[in-house]
């Protein structure tokens, strides 16, 4: 009897150990190569949908002057300017879906601001909000709660995915949540937005 138990528990924790691992597997973001998204490697982030514009890219602010606002390629050919991903988590090296994560362009800007994500809050008169620059990577908290994103996987492919705002760095904090889409402005330019239509579907292509 005791063996059996003894069988019974090494089973269990065998288990265990196996779904832990699979589940880990599964939860990783993967690039168009099917391969896991890593901390600070840079990638393009791509409509799902083609013909309807291209990557994203840094652009002049709603009033032309800083900080910049991320806005999408406006020709499907140009896969824009790659990003790097930094989870809360800053000893993880894999970028997990349905995690808090900073956003930062590679490259340099034309402000002085940094060109890490923020989420701004909304011109006068105004309940949208869009995706700007300026943020800080790190120090998870409610003075930072605007810096964070995260991807969640679109069912039915391992692949696709899209980009939310709804922070969870915060216990008290109580953010409008929402997926993130392009609004199209009278100008065609094509900004990155909170709570659009529709959610703007993309996937990664590893720079």
């Amino acid at each position: 009897m005791k063996n059996t138990n003894v069988l019974l528990s090494t089973l269990v924790v065998l288990i265990i150990t196996n779904l832990q691992i699979i589940f880990a597997a599964t939860d990783a973001v993967l690039d168009t190569d099917g391969q896991e998204l890593h901390t600070g490697t840079k990638y393009y982030i791509l409509p799902v949908v083609r013909g309807n514009g291209g990557g994203l890219k840094l652009y002049s602010g709603r009033t032309s002057e800083c900080p910049s606002d991320v806005v999408q390629e406006g020709g499907e050919l140009n896969n824009g300017v790659p990003v790097t991903f930094f989870p809360v988590n800053p000893n993880e090296t894999t970028v997990r879906a349905s995690t808090d994560l900073n956003i930062e362009f590679s490259g340099g800007s034309a402000c002085p601001q940094s060109t890490v994500w923020r989420l701004d809050g909304g011109d006068a008169g105004s309940n949208q909000r869009f995706v700007s620059t300026g943020g800080v990577i790190g120090n998870p908290g409610s003075d930072t709660l605007s810096n964070w994103f995260k991807i969640e996987r679109l069912e039915g492919n391992n692949n696709w995915y899209k980009l939310v705002f709804c922070p969870g760095v915060c216990d008290i904090c109580r953010p409008v949540c929402g997926d993130l889409g392009i609004l199209i402005e009278k100008s065609g330019t094509r900004r990155l937005a909170l709570n659009t239509e529709k959610a703007f579907q993309v996937f990664f292509k590893k720079a």
